[in-house]
């Protein structure tokens, strides 16, 4: 078992109950790992163990999101809430994000929420970037990125809820149209 499998099983954990629900001990079951391993490869613990599943699912998510922004912010977009359509369908609306479970924690370590600070904070300036080398002028386009990430994850959030997509698919088709609309509008 890697050490990076268990940092993947913290965060599936996590995205799945919320932090305060996830013990180190269950985590270690979860990746089919010896607890001794966990607290080998994570000698800070679970404060350690949280923080390093949300860098990974942050790079997760940046490196989907840079591939395609590579082809525009709308392709970025549309591959953005394809990902999250994908998680939480592939999980029968079991998980959601793992950066958000720490972000709106109470007791969170404050190096976790950092993480989860960091990684919101990336992903909106990967998308801000696309806007701005798309013609959007410098503060719409960070208003307009972190209105997706926002969106994004409070679509998440009602879909898990309500057992539904219809949310995401409703709020990816909207944020299409508003960034078709401003980058046609630039043009």
């Amino acid at each position: 078992m890697s050490r990076q499998q268990i940092v993947a099983g913290a965060a599936d954990m996590i995205r799945r109950r919320g932090l305060n629900a996830t013990s180190i001990r269950e985590v270690a079951k979860h990746a089919g790992t010896p607890l001794g391993s966990t607290y080998h490869y994570f000698p800070g613990g679970k404060s350690q163990l949280a923080t390093e599943a949300v860098q990974w699912a942050s790079d997760t998510v940046q490196k989907v999101l840079a591939a395609k922004l590579r082809k525009g912010p709308i392709a970025g977009l549309q591959a953005f809430f394809a990902l999250w359509r994908q998680i939480v369908t592939d999980t029968d609306f079991q998980a959601g994000c793992p950066v958000l479970a720490v972000a709106i924690e109470e007791t969170a370590d404050p190096q976790a929420v950092a993480a989860a600070a960091e990684a919101f904070r990336a992903w909106s300036e990967l998308l801000e970037n696309a806007l701005k080398d798309h013609g959007v002028q410098a503060p719409r386009a960070k208003s307009l990125a972190q209105l997706v990430v926002a969106a994004a994850e409070g679509a998440v959030a009602m879909c898990r809820a309500q057992r539904g997509i219809q949310p995401l698919d409703d709020v990816a088709k909207e944020l299409t149209a508003l960034l078709e609309s401003v980058i046609g509008a630039r043009t």
